[in-house]
């Protein structure tokens, strides 16, 4: 049952990332007295005025709107992205912010024509309004550019709404220049755990951005409507503000609310120790090194076994030893090496995915079918839990519901793990991202994988490309400040330049990273706002690869990880 050395991207998608997000910035900042907004009828209030959709993809509608009364919908199909483009008078040797706020499907936002670098961005689907930004310079003898907006083939609809095109005026005319916005209302703790309160608040027409602020020190930034603080004490009192942005300046403060964080913290895993390493260990022949399960090295803490396969019963699966492919290992010299493993204080779970896993939880039927199957895994070969490794998407609502069932049936000990991509963790709306979120009190840990991705954005809203300390403290970041505990975040690398088609980093990069994360040390550009110091740990694919490799990934990290203190 070979399989490839896995973990490819989202088809196409990754393509599109990584040679077109090319530059993005933060906010704009001070306004200067000669800019001006040069778009025109960027709040689409004019309907589709100044505005040419591609295939009558686009329309404006009602609701929902960001600002004023109308906002764009594009709708793509099979062969059509919905692109609404714009022709925007600018001036040569300037540089400009275009900015937008988008909801729905994918939706991407750049321009084209700069004479210099043409630039975009985007974001993957979301439920509420996000604000996009980024920043071009014109050339020598540009006096015109044009600005896009667009959705990805075959998804869903895309809104847009108060877009911008920032900077110097181009003689073309365009909408009024941003002025300060109005304090935000409606302040409200939404929830809490033992170390975070989430926070939401109304929108404020024209505010670009949203500032939180912890007992009056700024802890956050955001251009949503809501925010989670972390690394907070249990059962303490917090006082929460929050302010709105945008080129003008930034308003007065809110109204103040209290949030107290509960008295202690769920979370599965057993008898892990505090910082942990996940290796995968690979069921198949790949030109990797071959082990038993007895061979994988001692560094390892979690060690999933890849992969399980799907039945023709809807969301279960089983498992088959490559017997062949291992050299001849036999199941029961399988069965023996794993409670050698537990024995010695590891922790074995089986893994449900991976690059060609095909397992659907779709329904509630689907859901008790993959829950009732892991666990007679669990009791077949002494498993100790499962790893989420699904690339294909998941269903939020059965897949919680299936992990719960099956935490039902395991118990407290049960581990379980997940290895998203890093366009599925991009977002707290993203269903990977919820269902990490719904079963936090059980979940052992999110190795996210940092890598195979291209270009992703940060949780400070820049762009990151893969192979720095930079990617992996800026995207680590966005779990840490989307809900997770630090205890349930983990970083994935390969373990060497064979294990994946791209984002190897070396071990020393790791480990900086982690230095980064949990101390404050080490960073590069990008510093989190407070340090982690409960950070679990690190993953890899694959303990297979890390033997070919002499051992250098699980010597150098896994030592680094269990010396985090």
């Amino acid at each position: 049952m070979p399989r490839p050395p896995r973990r490819r991207w989202a088809g196409a998608l990754a393509a599109v990332v990584t040679a077109s997000v090319l530059s993005l910035t933060g906010l704009a900042g001070q306004a200067q007295a000669a800019d001006v907004n040069n778009a025109k009828n960027g709040g689409y209030e004019s309907g589709l005025s100044n505005w040419t959709c591609t295939a009558g993809s686009g329309t404006t509608v009602s609701s929902p709107v960001h600002g004023g009364s109308a906002a764009l919908k594009g709708t793509p199909a099979g062969q059509d992205n919905a692109q609404c483009t714009q022709a925007v008078a600018v001036k040569p040797n300037s540089t400009y912010t275009l900015s937008a706020w988008l909801q729905g499907g994918y939706a991407y936002l750049g321009v084209t024509g700069t004479g210099t670098t043409d630039v975009s961005t985007w974001t993957p689907d979301s439920a509420s309004w996000k604000q996009l930004s980024t920043t071009f310079t014109t050339g020598a003898s540009t006096t015109s550019v044009t600005v896009y907006t667009h959705g990805w083939y075959g998804q869903a609809p895309y809104y847009a709404d108060d877009l911008s095109v920032f900077g110097p005026d181009g003689g073309g005319g365009g909408d009024p220049a941003p002025t300060i916005p109005a304090a935000p209302t409606g302040l409200t703790v939404s929830s809490t755990t033992s170390s975070s309160v989430s926070l939401s608040w109304n929108t404020v027409s024209g505010a670009t951005g949203y500032n939180v602020y912890q007992a009056g020190t700024k802890v956050q930034s955001t251009t949503g409507t809501s925010a989670t603080v972390s690394s907070l004490a249990a059962s303490t009192s917090y006082s929460f503000q929050v302010t709105a942005t945008n080129a003008a300046g930034e308003s007065a403060k809110s109204t103040a609310v209290t949030g107290t964080t509960t008295a202690s913290s769920g979370g599965g895993g057993g008898s892990l120790p505090k910082h942990a390493v996940t290796g995968y260990w690979q069921n198949f022949n790949n030109g990797a090194t071959v082990q038993k399960i007895s061979a994988v090295q001692s560094q390892y803490d979690i060690i999933a076994v890849a992969f399980a396969d799907a039945t023709t019963t809807p969301g279960a699966v089983t498992f088959n030893l490559d017997s062949a492919g291992l050299g001849g290992y036999t199941v029961d010299q399988f069965k023996a090496d794993i409670k050698a493993k537990q024995a010695a204080g590891k922790k074995v779970v089986i893994s449900i995915g991976g690059q060609n896993g095909t397992v659907s939880i779709s329904d509630s039927t689907s859901a008790t079918n993959f829950a009732n199957s892991v666990y007679s895994l669990m009791q077949t070969y002494g498993f100790d839990g499962v790893d989420i490794d699904l690339e294909n998407g998941l269903n939020a609502t059965y897949m919680t519901q299936a992990l719960r069932s099956l935490s039902a049936k395991a118990g407290s000990s049960l581990i379980i793990t997940m290895a998203p991509q890093t366009i599925d963790m991009q977002s707290t709306s993203n269903t990977y991202f919820q269902t990490a979120l719904n079963i936090k009190d059980i979940l052992t840990v999110v190795n996210m994988q940092y890598y195979n991705s291209g270009s992703m954005l940060g949780c400070d809203g820049k762009v990151y490309s893969q192979g720095s300390v930079d990617f992996l403290t800026a995207l680590a970041c966005i779990q840490l400040q989307g809900g997770l505990a630090p205890s349930q975040v983990g970083l994935g690398l390969p373990a060497s330049t064979s294990g994946a088609g791209s984002g190897y980093v070396s071990p020393t990069v790791v480990n900086n990273a982690l230095d980064c994360l949990a101390k404050g040390t080490n960073c590069g550009s990008f510093k989190p706002s407070r340090t982690y110091p409960d950070l679990r740990g690190a993953m890899t694919w694959s303990t297979n690869w890390d033997a070919s490799a002499g051992n250098a990934w699980s010597n150098s990290v896994g030592a680094h990880v269990h010396a985090l203190g």
